[in-house]
């Protein structure tokens, strides 16, 4: 090929590279290259089509074949390096460089531009790789290339600048050429710079930050700034940057310091300025100018390490450790990765200033410093600090091994001396001590540290050498004269002056420059606040507090907050000395004395509750207070606990006779004693009269010139005056009441205490004769004394001259004190005092009261009795009014105002008595209220009345005036009407002995008064309760000593001899009675006892005789025919029963019905009775299941009645079981309605929640165990409650066995049948038969229990034990054989009992006629012998014996268990056609008596076995599966579902059986889910 075809196959590569034919185009250089190995242009097409169809190594290997061709053509160069730039392969990384440089070289010649853009790309190739030394190079071989272009200055300017930009990165790390290179490329730039501008001086600062980082460079940095600074003398900056410098390399020279004020100068904040002076004057040893500056520089450039370890090392020479370490810290914290040497010192500097600390939280951390310093065991400095910890950790073993080995490297050392030295000082070795430190001193004569430690061990060895002035003092003078900055010599020296040379004011002086040294040295701020106290010179003191309080941290600087806190205390100002005081403790929450502190504080400030708690605390922490404990207990005393705070006292007198607790004591217990007789309890204030007595002579034996002792005690004799005079006897000593001997307690009387009282008030009246106070004490009791005189003519001249002197006493007081209301009033009350009347005085003694305090409630009331004893009513009213206006809650007022209606015949005055009650008690209050409740209740016209419902009903008035006349009895038993009212009380409340005891005292008193009809009265009452309680014989005692002429007395004689079993006795006087009865009305109650008494006797005729005689009468009563109608009822005949009923109830329905409400009942109770009465009737009829339907519609009329609701509940489980869960119902809402019947009727809820079969596993929270449990609880005593529990307990059992679960309450049944046993012995003998029966029911369920449990043995014992005591009870011989029989069939089944056994067994069931079981277990025994026919028989007996007997239960049970027989011989195919007949009719019986869905289930059962097939069959046990009642057990319904699913499974229909297998799985019967699974396996 010519070279024309070369050119053309050239073309056409160019042409398809053009047009991105790469493929073409290498074809078309292949051509080429076979003709022309050696063509350029071929190889340069051939890598850059290669390169374009992503073949890097082929157009690789191009290029460089055309490079080696033509080295000096640019094309190949330049595709290598786009092939290099594009792709990311490490070999064409290595070698893009040489390949820029050689287009460099190429385009120098030829094009500046391209040069310029490839020596960038070169530049930034090197700048990858921080080659800078290279970028430096092509740079500046570049800048070159420009200046031989000639290029002007703006644009090498620019090159200068872009040059020190490249280089300005990592310049500490370059090499000493690059460095020279970036200075040279400032220079230029600078030089090409316009002088001044802004661009100069950015250039100038960025030149000098370069030459900063470069340490050779200093000179090079002095001549810039220099420079700079010449130009721009305002500017900072350079300076900073010198400073900087000179601070790095350690330069101190006094250049330096020049520099360092030049710039301070320019810049008074610059933190460099402040940091080289500061190192300056460490070095110069002004330690306090260095922490100044250097604390200001290090603010500004906190990073500065040479700034820490300076300020830390001045700290540390001016012994402020905390600090030291506090910079240390915070130096170390600056650290970097190359700061080895400043972070070693950092640490040593940290180390020593932890360990001279001392304190005990800084040791670990010294310890833990020391390990991170490189080969400190080298060091015999920080050696002898480690030792230090160890002895300050009071590890001494560790301090002396360290010493050793101290000793041994270094041994001439003075750290490893004083080591030495302060462990022999720690063991109390002071001459080895001394003998090191001497030593060290030899080596270092001018350690201060040396001298202190030296003085501070002169010290410690005694009193001696602190008295020589040679030695301690001496040597702390040479440690302050060598180390001026070290306080704790200072500290010492004041210790020196204030003990031993008794000069306080340089005591002060040193101590005060201890503190100024160290502001945490607490012990010398405080020694120093303390002379300044004791000078005087507060101001001082108050400064130094101030200024530690104002810089410490919470929880710090404990004794300068609590010293302030005691200023403020001292000058008043409580709020600042509380809050003093509790930053204190925040410091030491331990300090009992600062609580104490505290608690004063509080208790100036009135704030007694923090006080308490306070003092409390203070307590607690330091149990031998006695300070703490008192200051509690008045605290208590002040807020009205004195109770408790007597207690307190106690705890005090206890350890010591401390006068201030026994006076504290003694007015506590007298105030506890005056609210026991505000409670009107005598007793209990008695004891507290004596006690207080016994405290306070106490008090006064130790201090007989305290006048307030014997005012207390005066005060304790006189309040025993207002305690009943039986009471007043109190235990005082000998030494005390005068009497022998001394050393004895005698008993004094009430007037005896008088006298005493006003002997001690004589004896603070001859210690302090100026006190109004005492003279009106002792006037009060001169005037009590004057009250307990008797009245009698003997006395009335002693009254006089009492009431004399106590006149006369309290007009001293008034002379004394006539400001004070309270003498006035007293004056005008003993004025009033019968044997003075000076009513003039005492209405002037009044007004002056009220005068001087016009809020005068007292002097008020008794101004109103003034007025009331004058007859003055309507004065009388205007003063108890203004009183009331005044005080509302004042009881005396309100008294008044009671008698005032009381008088005028006010309606209000009932309500009024009531009211004072409400508000205290008062003699005159409660009497009064008493009075009128007892007329009212006497008064039975007003029953129905609003006026009665209100004041006797609604306002509980009965239980109110009791118990108020129960203390009005308390504190005046002399007054025999009191007693009676109070009997009265008592009986409407049911409390027979109290009733009778009050009556008692009331005949006591009237027998030795002349009033003979109030004793008869007494009398009346006494015999009417002594009958109540069942004392007959006493009440036919007191009756016959009544004049026996009024009716009540002969009534109430009758009844007792009837009580008392006198029926012949009782019937003549109940005949004598008839003659004095003046009314038909009395008539016709005497005839009906005599009636009943007759039927007691036995004459039924005569009983109906008198009853109908009754009846006949005008006013008939209700009594007489419930009489008639019971008696109808108790004899069985029912036409006597139903004409009585008929006739009561015309009786209440009809007019009569107001004179029946005029007896003692009402017509809640007539609505009782009336449904009790009908429902026997009913009963005896026959018709039981109208029973509960007649107590259901009583109900449902009166729905609030809860004795009704008690009675259905009771009726339901009798007559209806099979509505037994509203039995339940009932029962829980007369629970709910009534406490008293709720107790009854807890126990008839169980008992229908057992009727129900309601069990644990049924409801865990509402069951019949749980609810008869409740009933046991709240009726411990009811046997019937207890025999419910043995059948709920039986119950529970049964349960458990169905449901295959372990019984959970075995073994219950000896202990509960002893209860009961026992319950029944102590009944009375009318309920004898009751209680008979129930123990036999209750005997059933045990041995029932027992045989379930399998238990024979025990339940053969328990019948056995029975018949040893009732040998002739058929029910237990029944029983007895009964569990005879079955463990013989139990102990070998399958056994064939003999004819004559089985007629034994019959026999002994005919025994028990109305036992319905007994024949069903005949009928079982005899199923079980195979004998069908017998059993048959024995279930219609027991069905015809539960038909007689009315048993529902009885009836259903029997016929069920009848049909049950039948079916069972129908599926086993027993011979005979009148099997299946006998199960259609006896569950059509069951039917028809009730839903039944066991007869239901018998049925369906039948219908199975008949035809199992069968539509009839589907339908019956659908019916019971899937449209069961709610009653309906779950038992059935699972029987009917596996008997309905065999039913399903022989018809094969599978979409039924889906559904029924649904209906299961959601109602939890896993049994059926079982029988599915093996009846389809596949399913």
């Amino acid at each position: 090929m010519s070279s024309k075809e070369v050119k053309a196959a050239l073309k056409s590569a160019r042409e398809a590279i053009k047009n991105k034919e790469y493929k073409e185009a290498l074809k078309h250089c292949k051509n080429v290259l076979k003709l022309e190995k050696n063509n350029y242009n071929a190889w340069v097409f051939i890598g850059l089509a290669a390169g374009e169809l992503e073949q890097p190594d082929q157009a690789q290997a191009a290029y460089r074949k055309a490079a080696e061709l033509e080295p000096e053509q640019l094309l190949a160069w330049q595709g290598l390096a786009n092939l290099y730039e594009k792709n990311d392969q490490a070999d064409g990384k290595s070698e893009l460089p040489a390949v820029y440089q050689k287009l460099i070289t190429l385009y120098e010649s030829s094009d500046k531009a391209k040069c310029q853009e490839v020596s960038r790309k070169l530049v930034d190739l090197h700048l990858q790789e921080k080659d800078y030394l290279q970028v430096a190079r092509v740079w500046r071989r570049l800048i070159q290339l420009q200046e031989e272009g000639g290029a002007e200055g703006a644009e090498l300017l620019q090159l200068w600048r872009e040059m020190t930009r490249l280089l300005q990165d990592s310049q500490e790390q370059q090499d000493n050429e690059t460095q020279q290179h970036l200075i040279t490329a400032y220079e230029k730039a600078l030089t090409l710079t316009e002088v001044p501008s802004e661009d100069h001086k950015k250039l100038s600062m960025d030149f000098i930050t370069c030459l900063s980082k470069l340490p050779h460079e200093d000179a090079k940095l002095k001549e810039v700034c220099e420079a700079m600074l010449s130009l721009y003398p305002s500017l900072p900056f350079p300076l900073e940057k010198l400073c900087s410098h000179y601070i790095q390399s350690g330069n101190s020279s006094e250049e330096a310091v020049d520099c360092f004020n030049r710039l301070l100068e320019l810049d008074a904040g610059s933190g460099a300025a402040q940091l080289g002076l500061g190192l300056r004057a460490v070095e110069d040893k002004q330690y306090e100018d260095a922490i100044k500056h250097l604390a200001q520089g290090l603010k500004k450039t906190p990073s500065c390490l040479t700034g820490w370890c300076g300020l830390a090392q001045a700290h540390l020479k001016m012994h402020r450790y905390t600090d030291s370490a506090k910079s240390c810290g915070q130096g170390l914290g600056c650290c970097k990765d190359g700061d080895t040497e400043l972070r070693e010192k950092l640490l040593r500097l940290r180390t020593e200033s932890l360990v001279k600390s001392g304190a005990a939280n800084t040791l670990d951390e010294a310890l833990n410093t020391l390990t991170q310093i490189s080969d400190f065991s080298s060091c015999p400095v920080l050696m002898s600090l480690k030792g230090r910890v160890y002895l300050l950790k009071g590890q001494t073993d560790q301090a002396l091994q360290v010493s050793s080995e101290l000793e041994a490297s270094y041994p001439d050392s003075v750290e490893a001396l004083i080591l030495k030295g302060l462990i022999h000082q720690t063991q109390e070795e002071f001459q080895q001590a001394e003998e090191s430190f001497q030593k060290a001193l030899v080596v270092s004569p001018d350690s201060g540290e040396l001298y202190f430690l030296l003085g501070h061990l002169y010290w410690l060895m005694g009193d001696e050498t602190r008295h020589d002035r040679n030695k301690a003092h001496t040597h702390l003078l040479k440690a302050a004269k060598l180390d001026p900055h070290l306080g704790s010599v200072f500290r010492l020296l004041g210790h020196y002056y204030r003990e031993v040379a008794k000069d306080p004011g340089r005591a002060r002086g040193c101590y005060k420059r201890a503190f100024d040294m160290d502001s945490s040295d607490g012990e010398a701020g405080a020694a120093a606040v303390d002379i300044s106290m004791q000078q005087g010179d507060m101001d001082s003191a108050l400064t130094i507090l101030t200024s530690v309080t104002d810089r410490t941290t919470p929880g710090s600087g404990k004794w300068a907050w609590m010293r302030r806190g005691l200023y403020y205390l001292k000058i008043s100002q409580h709020q600042q000395a509380i809050t003093d005081l509790q930053a204190a403790l925040r410091a030491d929450p331990g300090d009992w004395v600062c609580w104490e502190c505290l608690g004063e504080a509080y208790l100036h400030r009135h704030s007694f509750t923090a006080a308490l708690k306070a003092f409390t605390k203070a307590q607690q922490l330091q149990p031998t207070s006695i300070y703490s404990l008192y200051q509690a207990a008045a605290i208590k005393q002040t807020l009205g606990k004195h109770k408790e705070a007597a207690g307190e006292y106690r705890k005090i007198v206890q350890r010591e006779d401390y006068v201030p607790a026994l006076k504290g004591l003694g007015e506590c217990l007298l105030a506890l004693a005056r609210g026991a007789l505000e409670d009107y309890l005598d007793g209990r204030a008695v004891d507290f009269i004596e006690s207080a007595i016994k405290y306070l002579f106490r008090g006064v034996q130790l201090r007989p010139d305290l006048s307030c002792l014997w005012k207390l005690l005066g005060d304790a004799c006189s309040l025993s005056g207002t305690v009943a005079l039986e009471r007043a006897h109190v235990q005082v000593p000998g030494a005390l009441s005068g009497h022998s001997p001394p050393d004895q307690n005698h008993s004094l009387d009430q007037s005896t205490l008088l006298t005493l009282g006003e002997r001690c008030y004589g004896r603070a009246l001859k210690l302090m004769p100026d006190a109004a106070g005492l003279w009106c004490d002792l006037g009060v009791n001169y005037y009590r004394q004057c009250q307990k005189l008797p009245a009698s003519p003997e006395q009335d001249q002693d009254k006089q001259n009492l009431l004399e002197k106590s006149l006369q006493c309290i007009k001293k007081a008034v002379m004394l004190d006539s400001a004070n209301h309270t003498y006035w009033s007293a004056l005008g009350v003993v004025a009033m005092a019968p044997g003075v009347e000076n009513f003039a005085l005492a209405q002037h003694c009044f007004i002056k009261s009220v005068k001087t305090e016009p809020n005068n409630v007292v002097a008020w009331t008794n101004l109103g009795v003034l007025y009331l004893k004058k007859e003055n009513i309507e004065l009388s009213h205007e003063a108890f009014k203004i009183a009331q206006s005044l005080e509302p809650l004042y009881v005396h007022c309100w008294i008044g105002q009671a008698l005032i209606a009381e008088m005028v015949g006010s309606y209000d005055t009932m309500d009024l008595f009531r009211h004072t009650t409400e508000l205290s008690t008062h003699t005159e209050g409660v009497k009064g209220y008493a009075h009128w409740v007892c007329s009212t209740l006497l008064d039975k016209s007003n029953r129905d009345s609003e006026l009665y419902r209100y004041n006797i009903l609604q306002m509980n008035a009965i239980s109110a005036a009791h118990t108020a006349l129960c203390k009005y009895t308390e504190r005046i038993q002399t007054d025999p009407s009191a007693f009676v009212m109070l009997g009265y009380m008592n009986e409407h409340l049911q409390l027979k002995r109290q009733a009778t005891a009050a009556y008692k005292r009331a005949v006591e008193l009237l027998h030795a008064s002349p009033h003979v009809e109030e004793l008869s009265f007494a009398l009346r009452n006494y015999g009417r309760a002594l009958c109540d309680a069942g004392e007959w014989e006493e009440a036919i005692r007191v009756y016959s000593s009544t004049p026996l002429e009024e009716l009540q007395d002969l009534t109430g004689l009758a009844l007792a001899y009837f009580r008392a079993g006198l029926l012949l006795e009782s019937l003549s006087a109940y005949e004598k009675a008839l003659a004095v009865a003046s009314t038909e009305r009395e008539r016709a109650y005497i005839l009906t006892a005599l009636a009943l008494l007759q039927h007691r006797l036995g004459s039924m005729d005569t009983a109906k005789t008198l009853l109908f005689k009754c009846s006949l009468l005008k006013e008939p009563i209700s009594e007489s025919l419930l009489c008639l109608c019971a008696l109808g009822l108790v004899h069985g005949d029912v036409t006597l029963a139903t004409a009585a009923l008929s006739e009561l109830l015309k009786l209440k329905q009809g007019g009569g019905t107001s004179k029946v409400t005029e007896g003692s009942r009402s017509s809640g109770v007539d609505v009782e009775q009336r449904c009790l009465l009908t429902c026997c009737l009913l009963a005896l009829q026959g018709h039981y299941s109208a029973v509960p339907r007649e107590a259901a519609r009583a109900v449902h009329s009166n729905p609030g009645n809860a004795t009704l609701w008690a009675l259905l509940s009771r009726l339901v489980p009798q007559y209806d079981p099979r509505k037994a869960r509203g039995g339940a119902v009932a029962g829980g809402v007369a629970c709910l309605s009534s406490m008293t019947q709720g107790k009854r009727a807890l126990l008839c809820s169980g008992l229908n929640q057992l009727a129900a079969g309601r069990h644990r596993g049924e409801d865990s929270s509402r069951n019949a165990l749980k609810t008869i449990q409740r009933a046991v609880l709240l009726c411990p005593d009811d046997m019937a409650a207890w025999a419910g529990l043995m059948a709920a307990c039986y119950a529970e059992n049964t349960a458990c066995a169905l449901s295959g679960a372990a019984p959970l309450r075995q073994g219950l049944e000896h202990t509960l049948m002893s209860t009961v046993a026992g319950k029944a012995q102590a009944v009375s003998p009318e309920e004898r038969p009751l209680a008979m029966a129930v123990e036999g029911w209750a005997l059933q369920q045990a041995l029932s229990g027992l045989r379930q449990a399998a238990h024979y043995d025990q339940a053969q014992a328990l019948c056995t034990q029975v018949l040893s005591v009732s040998p002739e009870h058929p029910a237990v011989v029944l029983q007895l054989q009964q569990l005879q029989c079955e463990r013989l069939l139990v102990e070998k089944p399958g056994t064939a009992l003999p004819v004559p056994v089985l007629e034994q067994l019959s026999a002994a069931v005919m025994a028990n006629p109305t036992s319905v079981s007994a024949w069903h277990w005949l009928a079982g025994l005899y199923v079980s012998q195979g004998l069908l026919s017998q059993a048959s028989v024995a279930y219609r007996q027991s069905l015809q014996l539960a038909s007689q007997l009315g048993q529902y239960g009885g009836k259903m049970g029997s016929l069920v268990r009848l049909a049950l027989l039948a079916l069972s011989a129908c599926m086993a195919s027993v011979p005979g056609g009148e099997w299946k007949s006998l199960v259609q009719e006896a569950t059509a019986e069951a039917l028809k008596l009730g839903p039944s869905p066991v007869a239901l289930l018998i049925q369906a059962l039948l219908q199975f076995n008949v035809k199992i097939g069968a539509r009839d069959t589907r339908r019956l046990l659908e019916r019971l599966v899937y449209y069961a009642s709610f009653e309906q057990p779950e038992t059935v319904t699972s029987v009917a579902r596996w008997y309905l699913l065999r039913h399903l499974h022989a018809k094969d229909d599978l979409e039924l059986m889906d559904k029924l297998v649904e209906e299961a799985a959601a109602a939890g019967d896993s049994r059926l889910l079982q029988f599915h699974k093996q009846l389809c396996p596949s399913a």
